[in-house]
């Protein structure tokens, strides 16, 4: 009687070499720009020049340009920049956590997660930025001596934790995306042919030789940087989240804040992590090394991480309800009900409801399916955010100082800079960087690969 044993979906498939992944991977790098990249950048360029009008407008005539009034002073600001912190959480986490926990299924797709990490953090430093007002003054925030011209900071205040907590994540996580970048700096420089790459590669590539020595140092680093990161994915949140569990807002005071805020970044970051590759998995003809198999593992982790913010969304009623306080009470069936209502229902039904479809095995394979609920799931996100800060202050304990909040020119336009800033950058990295870690997707060729 013959005996199958079954074995897990394979990583790398058409049988690729070696060799097989150099060429592929390389060839985005040395090849000329296409014409949809170019495309691709023109616009983005033009989105990042009107948002840059609208960013450097808001700096020189004051944040009054937003729609700001007395009862709602956070709105569209914080909003867009707690969105981009969330989004910045999925790199971190493909390439510590799953390092760590030695997920091979990783290796494909941790250096374009990596990547938008850092691109979406210096996203959300902008929107620190606008909001402080006069930015040149930024400085105020880190706490340098008084001879430097600035108070010592207050360290009781949440605010500030958020500069020290975003400024390590961003600086651990510059560092651990560089370092994994090395070897395949290396390898372009070897195969460079231009003199100008080979200058820059070569001085990029740090000297890597590619010895025995050098690849133990190199493995060693990277797990104490994945140790130093996986701390910073869970504090990082947390921190953010304690700007509104820290005050006596109603529907902010609750110590669920946290382990929520931390659930939804993971969830929001790997569905923009699913629209970023889908997309460079088309466009490099990359399908042989982003398999069907990677998308469904990132789509089960949509499902865990949409469930835990659905549980935390009842829980917070639950609190409310159980509290026995009116003002609480009210401010969460103001969300449901009031002005704002279809905006609730906008982030429940996004949120919720859509990233059960992947319980289905058939949508959860789907690409097209997708790419379309990973961009659903960031537009609910963007709403729990705008629910969160604009409905919990909007009306607050005095009727008669109740506002409503709409955004102007100037709010959507330093968004719509934030969105060109991102994806101005990771087109130039899709393009002068590698896309995929050609060193660790070599380490499993072999032994994951198979023929079509």
């Amino acid at each position: 009687m013959q005996v199958v044993s079954s074995v897990r979906e394979p990583l790398i498939t058409g049988g690729k070499s070696v060799a097989d992944v150099t060429q592929d991977i390389c060839k985005q790098v040395e090849g000329k720009p296409t014409k949809s990249w170019f495309a691709a950048l023109t616009v983005s360029l033009m989105v990042l020049a009107f948002g840059t009008f609208c960013l450097l407008t808001t700096w020189w005539e004051g944040i009054g340009v937003w729609g700001l009034n007395k009862t709602v002073g956070w709105a569209w600001d914080i909003t867009n920049f707690v969105w981009w912190v969330g989004i910045g959480h999925a790199g971190t986490l493909i390439s510590a956590i799953l390092l760590l926990f030695r997920q091979r299924w990783r290796m494909s797709i941790n250096r374009a997660a990596e990547a938008m990490t850092i691109f979406a953090v210096l996203c959300a430093a902008t929107f620190i930025l606008a909001h402080m007002g006069r930015p040149w003054l930024f400085h105020w925030a880190l706490p340098l001596p008084n001879t430097f011209g600035s108070l010592w900071v207050n360290f009781n205040s949440p605010l500030v934790w958020d500069v020290f907590a975003i400024s390590t994540y961003l600086t651990v996580s510059l560092v651990f995306w560089y370092i994994g970048l090395i070897p395949d700096f290396a390898t372009i420089r070897d195969r460079a042919k231009g003199k100008i790459a080979k200058i820059a590669y070569g001085a990029l590539s740090m000297g890597w030789t590619g010895g025995a020595k050098t690849w133990s140092r190199y493995e060693a680093v990277a797990l104490i940087l994945a140790g130093l990161s996986t701390p910073l994915v869970l504090s990082v949140h947390t921190i953010v989240s304690m700007d509104f569990a820290t005050s006596v807002i109603p529907g902010w005071h609750t110590t669920i804040f946290p382990p929520y805020f931390v659930a939804g970044a993971i969830f929001s970051g790997f569905a923009m992590v699913q629209t970023l590759l889908l997309i460079t998995r088309k466009v490099f003809k990359l399908e042989n090394y982003i398999t069907i198999f990677h998308i469904e593992l990132m789509n089960i982790v949509i499902i865990i991480t949409g469930s835990i913010v659905g549980i935390a969304y009842i829980t917070e009623f639950f609190i409310a309800w159980y509290s026995g306080v009116p003002a609480e009470q009210y401010a969460f069936l103001n969300r449901m009900f009031g002005p704002y209502w279809w905006a609730y229902w906008s982030m429940m039904t996004c949120n919720v409801i859509s990233p059960q479809l992947f319980w289905s095995k058939k949508i959860r394979t789907s690409i097209a399916a997708s790419f379309i609920l990973s961009i659903i799931v960031n537009i609910g996100m963007w709403f729990e955010r705008f629910v969160i800060i604009v409905t919990s202050l909007h009306r607050d304990f005095v009727p008669s100082s109740w506002a409503m909040f709409s955004p102007t020119l100037y709010d959507i336009g330093d968004y719509m800079f934030s969105f060109g800033l991102f994806f101005t950058l990771f087109l130039l990295f899709a393009k002068f960087f590698p896309v995929i870690n050609m060193a660790e997707v070599k380490s499993i060729v072999k032994s994951t690969s198979t023929k079509d």
